[in-house]
């Protein structure tokens, strides 16, 4: 998933999809141990996905907490 289209959904549906796609990470680990995946560069991406929606969300809770603080 690119920036920019995490940037264009609402907060609700960040935590929606962080918890998607954290739980599809965690399936794929699993996986990947019983037996390997065809194309194990998928945990990388989905790990890094979770990371940008992470990121975007700590971006939005601070610039909250910058905009009460003015």
């Amino acid at each position: 998933m690119e920036q920019e289209v995490i940037r264009e959904l609402s907060t609700p549906e960040l935590v929606e999809r962080l918890e998607t796609e954290s739980k599809q990470l965690i399936r794929l680990k699993l996986n990947h141990a019983v037996s390997p995946l065809e194309n194990p560069n998928k945990i990388s991406a989905y790990r890094k996905t979770v990371a940008r929606i992470k990121t975007e969300l700590r971006k939005r809770e601070l610039e909250e907490v910058n905009k009460s603080e003015k």
